[in-house]
């Protein structure tokens, strides 16, 4: 009966660390500043916004997606994510993405994009604000 009770108490303690592992591996910072995303050793989510002039590049062989991003201070890193292009990315505001800086690129894992709102209330052309 006792063999039973510590068997019990193992996988409950064997259980609780394995959630404990996965809390802090899934626990990723937001940060809009790219100088903590070249800093931290962690996962992280970077926004920004897309930089235009420099285009981005898909390459269907590798299925990779890359591209410019800038933050608020106008700081730039490039972008590469394993995957197709996000669906309105030509079309958005701002861009947050999901992984870690690893020599000299951000390694996406993740990309979200903010695109303007249909239902943002828009001003006539001809109107004077």
């Amino acid at each position: 009966m006792k063999n039973k009770y510590m068997f019990g108490g193992l996988i409950i303690v064997v259980f609780l660390g394995v959630m404990g592992w996965l809390f802090t591996q899934t626990n990723v910072a937001y940060v809009s500043n790219f100088e903590s995303v070249i800093n931290s050793s962690k996962a992280v989510k970077a926004t920004g916004s897309w930089v235009k002039e420099k285009r981005y590049v898909f390459d269907s062989e590798r299925n990779t997606f890359s591209f410019f991003m800038s933050d608020e201070t106008g700081k730039q890193m490039k972008v590469i994510y394993k995957g197709s292009i996000p669906n309105n990315f030509e079309s958005c505001t701002s861009v947050v993405v999901t992984g870690k800086y690893h020599n000299g690129v951000f390694q996406a894992s993740d990309i979200l994009t903010k695109c303007p709102s249909k239902y943002e209330t828009q001003m006539p052309a001809n109107s004077k604000t």
